[in-house]
């Protein structure tokens, strides 16, 4: 994934590159509030019968406040959030739990760490009963598990949705010049040809103008168009198969390239753009639409060009439809806890008060109904389009695989690289990928 950018620069969430969860113009404050500590101490979780420790990131703090403050009104319990950078985080998790002698009772997880962290988890089976599976997307669902057990409950997800300039949507002359020029309405794109017409159609670079941008830098936009193109899975099939050179791979990185090669639709850079810079060219009036997280939605400046100008669609679909990569994270409680009750406990309180993490700054849910709940609401209109892309049938979680990131790392952020340079041979690269892939997993 991208290298890691400042947490102010994107609401704290970053998974080296903004998982999903994170992003956001505007600089949410992270640090600081008094239930939230610098670091952790250590021994065996807290000692108190009445408290928990908390392990989390800078977001998970805001999100997890107001079910903190909620759990201790209804059964007078101190919650401690213990901050930590997305590093510190996962170094902390994955050095204690080894030790068996974690200084947390409960810790939040990103959903790429599951694999690895997953012996060292305890079985939350006994709260994903049928109502509470129902109220989850399908993939959170999926990932949560492990060799058949549930081991972590989804707090808050996201995914790319389609952010689009209303200002030139709803603008009278456009709407007449794109109809003579391609023959049908201009209207937020829902496949990947009306994508590529109307990012043509708006590309002029003489008014520093253009259609989209294209992403080079992070790897999970192609990702969810190899989704949409129909493939039974990312990089990986359900075996573990390295599938990333068949048909749908190549078709997804063919439109994503192309858009910077041959229609030339996205700004220069495009090897080099991550998400902070394509969410800065997008605010900043620079490109007409951009596949981005769907939070963000709430968080464009005020003194943005583009604010007050934008609409929400949801994620673009291929031959199999809309659907896009989720970004969650988890709460999860090390096997054998001290406070193996009291942390299940927390752990269900934050999915029955899940709601309340959406009025937070961040603003992000896991459960269906969380989001419905706001989603015909003023300033939420991204909603809609988060739940459509997260619901479609071909939105998938990433591999459960314990060499995901090294994977995204050495392998699947080079080869978009590689693929940004016009002329550059699609299908050579994605062998080459694959070779690369099956030498780490081996």
């Amino acid at each position: 994934m991208a290298p890691r950018v400042s947490p102010t620069a994107i609401g704290g969430w970053n998974r080296r590159g903004f998982l999903g969860l994170a992003g956001g113009a505007g600089a949410a404050a992270l640090l600081g509030t008094a239930a939230c500590g610098a670091g952790g101490g250590s021994g065996t979780g807290s000692s108190d019968a009445k408290t928990l420790t908390v392990a989390c990131e800078g977001g998970g703090k805001i999100e997890l406040q107001p079910v903190v403050d909620k759990f201790k009104q209804d059964t007078g319990t101190v919650v401690t959030l213990v901050e930590l950078p997305y590093d510190g985080l996962f170094n902390r998790l994955t050095s204690e739990l080894a030790s068996g002698k974690p200084s947390f009772d409960v810790c939040a997880v990103d959903a790429v760490w599951i694999p690895l962290l997953a012996n060292k988890l305890a079985a939350l089976d006994g709260l994903f009963t049928p109502e509470v599976k129902n109220d989850l997307f399908p993939a959170l669902v999926a990932e949560a598990q492990s060799d058949g057990h549930f081991i972590g409950m989804p707090v808050w997800t996201n995914s790319e949705i389609l952010f689009y300039r209303k200002d030139l949507f709803e603008d009278p002359k456009e709407k007449a010049a794109f109809a003579r020029k391609y023959g049908y309405p201009l209207a937020p794109p829902t496949t990947w040809q009306q994508f590529t017409d109307i990012a043509t159609f708006f590309t002029r670079p003489d008014q520093k103008l253009y259609g989209t941008d294209v992403k080079g830098a992070v790897e999970t936009e192609w990702l969810a168009h190899v989704l949409q193109a129909g493939s039974p899975g990312v990089v990986l099939d359900d075996n573990g198969t390295v599938i990333v050179d068949n048909a749908q791979h190549l078709a997804a990185l063919t439109f994503y390239a192309d858009l910077n090669n041959k229609q030339k639709v996205a700004p220069a850079g495009a090897a080099q753009t991550d998400w902070n810079a394509a969410q800065n060219l997008f605010n900043q009036g620079q490109t007409a639409m951009t596949r981005f997280w769907a939070h963000a939605y709430r968080q464009i400046p005020k003194d943005a060009k583009v604010a007050g100008k934008v609409g929400a669609a949801p994620m673009i679909g291929g031959t199999a439809g809309v659907a896009g990569i989720p970004g969650p994270w988890y709460l999860s409680a090390p096997k054998g806890g001290a406070k193996a009750d009291l942390a299940q406990q927390f752990i269900k309180a934050a999915y029955d008060t899940n709601a309340l993490s959406i009025e937070t700054s961040l603003g992000l849910a896991a459960r269906k109904s969380a989001y419905q709940q706001y989603a015909d609401k003023p300033g939420y209109e991204s909603f809609g389009p988060l739940l459509s892309t997260l619901n479609a049938s071909a939105t998938r979680a990433r591999p459960a695989s314990p060499h995901w990131q090294r994977i995204v790392d050495s392998v699947l952020v080079p080869t978009i690289q590689k693929a940004l340079t016009p002329g550059a041979d699609y299908a050579a690269l994605l062998k080459a990928a694959r070779t690369q892939i099956e030498g780490i997993i081996k």
